[in-house]
């Protein structure tokens, strides 16, 4: 076995010898590379080496983004003021770096104006390109239309 470390002379020992060696040290002794010939193995402290990886992963995971949604509520049927205002609002969500889900809801026989309530999102998306993109046009699910808008990287 092929041993490394930081208090070892690399060279090729027995398992017993490489095991004591590292029980010496107070250290572990950890197969690296098993399909190696010979199989490689280092001595170090597994604990230590475990706690380090997991400080590393929670590191990199608060540097990560989260993704935020917000949403915005549509009738088929709204008008131009309450539009206005909501595309406000749309657009400092964008602005502010989260995704828009806007999607209009039909109650009870409303359904039947479908096209309005496409074609009123499909207005929306015009209107707000300037600061996001269309990552999904305009799906019917169940009484619900959606649309989601992904915020773009330049600001204006």
């Amino acid at each position: 076995m092929r041993v490394v470390g930081d208090n070892v002379e690399m060279d090729i020992y027995p398992l017993k010898k490489a095991l004591s060696m590292a029980e010496e040290q107070g250290l572990d002794l950890v197969e690296i590379s098993p399909n190696a010939e010979p199989p490689v193995a280092k001595i170090m402290d597994y604990k230590k080496y475990l706690y380090e990886q997991k400080k590393r992963e929670k590191k990199l995971k608060a540097k990560a983004s989260k993704v935020v949604v917000k949403e915005i509520r549509f009738g088929p049927n709204t008008d131009d003021h309450d539009y206005e205002f909501k595309k406000r609002n749309a657009i400092k969500f964008l602005k502010d770096g989260a995704k828009l889900k806007a999607f209009v809801f039909f109650k009870g026989r409303s359904i039947v104006f479908k096209e309005q309530g496409e074609i009123l999102l499909l207005r929306l998306a015009q209107d707000i390109e300037d600061y996001g993109k269309v990552e999904q046009m305009p799906k019917l699910e169940g009484k619900r239309m959606i649309m989601m808008i992904a915020p773009t990287t330049t600001k204006k």
